[in-house]
């Protein structure tokens, strides 16, 4: 098989010659990312691991105002060092390696008109996305799975405006203005994903943290009220373009009780299976007839303190219960820490290697 058809085949829950693998786009922490220079000499780890998939993203704006001078009215006395996005929201270093505190543009925002005056970014402008189909046939050339990149899809991107605990406090009590702000937001995925779509990427990657480590960041009901119409509309955005697109969705912790509610609104793919917050093997047990599952691979426990061997041995247990006959792209979880050993690393691949194959 060719490196595409392996990753929609298996994304398809359909048994490939062997199970896809990837460490995803921008997982290799600064810290990691020095290793990985010095003992390879490369500089991409996806063209030096050849992995099956790779993504495609908007361009960067060209606002041409200075972006701490465009928001200044909504973060006053913004530390110098801050660094300011196109959403307004700014970042300051957080307290150790690459962490960052961030600094919420509409958290004193209070009427639905301040809303709809603020400066959105300008994502529908059609040199964000122009390059995009150009992109995509270049990697299917080379015979490799593409997504189109649309994390932080609503929640995420809201509270990062607003505050967590503004947003959270706002779902209760402020509905005029939360409808407002996350009909905006909304708006501008659903526009991202038919073009994602128009220009031909095999998956649609979405996602909002809506769990913890033990349960949901709000109850499934809100959740159901303020989060789900909105993501069924961006899926249904994309699938108006393409039916067969697979909508991958990636919420870290704890969320058993939405996943059937995910499956109905359209996603066939479940990213990333923290083994510390769901099982695995119960969610392919339960789901495997509906779901694919992208991840598996601790993040918080065997990756940064098992040892070469512990990661083996759990890429060998997730291949054997949650890629049975198909269904899984493994990967670990989240973002390689600087706590990751070099070690570790080449282990998940030597993992995979061994122990991947359908055709043994």
């Amino acid at each position: 098989m060719t490196p595409r058809q392996r990753v929609l085949t298996a994304l398809s829950r359909k048994k490939p010659d062997k199970v896809p693998r990837e460490i995803s786009w921008g997982a290799f922490t600064p810290a990691l990312m020095r290793v990985f220079r010095e003992k390879t000499g490369a500089s991409d780890p996806a063209e030096y691991f050849n992995f099956e998939v790779r993504p495609v993203n908007w361009a960067p704006t060209k606002f041409k105002k200075n972006l701490k001078e465009l928001f200044k009215d909504y973060l006053p006395d913004l530390p110098k060092e801050a660094v300011v996005d196109e959403w307004g929201i700014a970042s300051v270093s957080g307290s150790m390696y690459h962490f960052v505190r961030s600094i919420h543009p509409m958290r004193n925002l209070s009427l639905k008109k301040e809303i709809l005056d603020y400066p959105f970014p300008d994502i529908k402008a059609s040199y964000r996305y122009k390059h995009l189909r150009s992109k995509v046939k270049q990697l299917k050339r080379r015979d490799l799975a593409v997504t189109g990149e649309l994390y932080c899809t609503i929640f995420e991107t809201a509270w990062g405006l607003r505050g967590m605990d503004n947003l959270l406090v706002d779902f209760l009590i402020n509905p005029d203005l939360v409808k407002t702000l996350l009909d905006i937001l909304v708006d501008i995925r659903c526009e991202q994903a038919k073009r994602f779509t128009e220009a031909g990427v095999d998956i649609l990657r979405l996602g909002d943290d809506v769990g913890s480590q033990k349960g949901m960041l709000m109850s499934p009901e809100v959740w159901r009220k303020w989060l789900k119409p909105g993501l069924e509309k961006v899926i249904k955005s994309a699938r108006e373009v393409n039916p067969e697109i697979h909508i991958f969705y990636h919420s870290d912790g704890y969320i058993e009780p939405i996943i059937p509610e995910l499956i109905e609104i359209g996603v066939d793919i479940l990213n990333p299976v923290q083994p510390e917050c769901m099982d695995p093997a119960k969610l392919k047990r339960e789901y495997g007839y509906k779901l694919a599952f992208w991840g598996t691979v601790s993040c918080q426990r065997t990756m940064p303190f098992g040892t070469p061997e512990d990661v083996i041995n759990e890429v060998k247990l997730r291949i054997k219960t949650v890629g049975e006959n198909g269904g899984l792209l493994i990967a670990p979880t989240h973002i390689l820490e600087p706590d990751v050993s070099w070690e570790n690393v080449l282990a998940f691949f030597e993992g995979v290697k061994k122990y991947g194959r359908y055709d043994i």
